[in-house]
């Protein structure tokens, strides 16, 4: 009689075990994930221009080895970038992070690539790049790099005081996806 009562009774503590262990893997994704440091004098931001130009997008350019450039920077701020990879086959040489699954935002530990979204602002006076929530409107906005003034064309992009760039790592091993990173929230 008291073997039933023990199996019911671990089953009820294992379901239990993992019923409250998912909820806290599925909100420390950055736990699987630790961030590497780059150098980041191979990196440019870049607001790229959208169709005809009236939006635009984060771009990340990699200089990886020095066989070519990869990019060139001009001007004061706001500074203009001329992506010379977009002229040959920069396979080896550059890397191009275009999108959200290049490139993502993480503070500390946390992984926040699902909920918030990194998207490139003109204002008045200025190009912004904007971390915005994608889940929860009452959740802050960061400020994380700015242009210097209004320019149009591909725009360089300068990290606030307190971001950096850093790199996914798994284990020991760091992977082509990069995270515009921060200690802490701002």
């Amino acid at each position: 009689m008291g073997r039933p009562w023990n199996a019911a009774f671990a089953c009820a503590v294992l379901t239990a075990a993992v019923a409250t262990a998912l909820p806290q893997a599925a909100k420390a994704q950055g736990s699987v994930f630790t961030a590497a440091d780059v150098d980041e004098s191979q990196f440019v931001m870049v607001s790229a221009p959208i169709g005809k130009g009236e939006s635009s997008q984060l771009n990340i350019y990699e200089q990886r080895t020095n066989k070519r450039p990869c990019f060139a920077v001009s001007g004061g701020m706001p500074a203009a970038v001329d992506p010379l990879l977009s002229s040959f086959d920069f396979t080896g040489i550059c890397n191009r992070y275009i999108d959200g699954n290049g490139y993502s935002l993480r503070i500390g530990g946390d992984d926040l690539g699902t909920r918030y979204r990194l998207t490139v602002v003109k204002t008045g006076s200025d190009i912004e790049l904007l971390a915005a929530p994608t889940r929860n409107p009452s959740a802050p906005v960061y400020l994380v790099a700015q242009a210097g003034g209004v320019a149009s064309g591909f725009v360089q992009l300068n990290l606030q005081p307190g971001w950096t760039l850093m790199r996914r790592a798994y284990g020991t091993k760091t992977l082509g996806h990069l995270y515009i990173y921060r200690d802490t929230a701002p």
